[in-house]
Parts: C-alpha cells; structure tokens; sequence
C-alpha cells in the first residue's frame, strides 16, 4: 500500500515539477522591459559587493552608457540626478560597510510607473564591470 502511495506520489510531482520550474526561469523578454508598467520599489533598490565611492563611479558610467542624460552630480551626498525616457530619476549611493554598497534608483515625483529597463540596464552594467575600479589619473598641470 505504501509503494503505490509512493508511485502516485512521485508521479504527480514529476508532472507538476516542470511547470513550477518553468514559471520561475523564465528570463525577461525585450517587450517587458520596454512597456511601461508600475515597478515595485524593491526592484529599484541593489546591495552591491563593492565599496561606496567604486559604486557611485561604475552608477554615472552606466548612466552615460545607457545615454540618459545626467543633470545633477552630488559627489559628496552620492546622488546623481538624470532623466531617462521623459522621466527624471534619483539615483542614490549608501555605504553599508567597507565592502558593500546599496545604489537605490527611484523616480523623483515617486509615481513608479515607467520601463523596468531603466533600472534593469543600471544595475546590468554594474554587474558586468564590477572588476573594474576607479584610478586616479595624474595630471602635470
């Protein structure tokens, strides 16, 4: 009796096993990232494993790569103020620790309706080039 409870068992989860699977796998297709839609403030918010002022850097070459336009640079507070598709946004660095650093992306009138790839395409860019780390450029002036 208990073999045939464990049979049924079994296959039940070999089919319901692939579908939860596959819901959660599946990657973000160019169209969501794209279409407006009202983001959660969570997915606007990223701890990174790099110390506060490589952060801020590696945050004003994302932007510049991704060709928003940058308005404002408070190097000192570590925000950086840019518009992004018609939308103005705040980006905010704060340091945790010596080792970890959290760059929160928000909208500055808080109506987070906008692309999810503004945000996506930030924290992307630092993922990708978080080996590399500022140098300071000696001048002869």
């Amino acid at each position: 009796m208990a073999g045939i409870v464990f049979k049924i068992l079994f296959a039940v989860m070999m089919f319901a096993l692939p579908f939860s699977v596959s819901a959660q796998t599946q990657p973000v297709s160019l169209s969501t990232l794209v279409t407006m839609q009202n983001v959660p403030f969570e997915d606007c918010t990223r701890i990174f494993k790099m110390n506060a002022e490589s952060l801020f850097y590696l945050t004003i070459a994302s932007i510049n790569a991704n060709r928003f336009n940058i308005d404002e640079i408070q190097s000192k507070t570590g925000y950086i103020l840019f518009n992004a598709v018609n939308k103005e946004f705040l980006a905010f660095v704060v340091k945790l620790d010596s080792k970890n650093s959290l760059l929160r992306i928000t909208p500055t009138n808080n109506i987070y309706y906008f692309q999810p790839g503004i945000v996506l395409n930030i924290f992307r860019y630092i993922d990708l080039n978080d080996s590399v780390r500022p140098v300071t450029i000696k001048t002869n002036l």
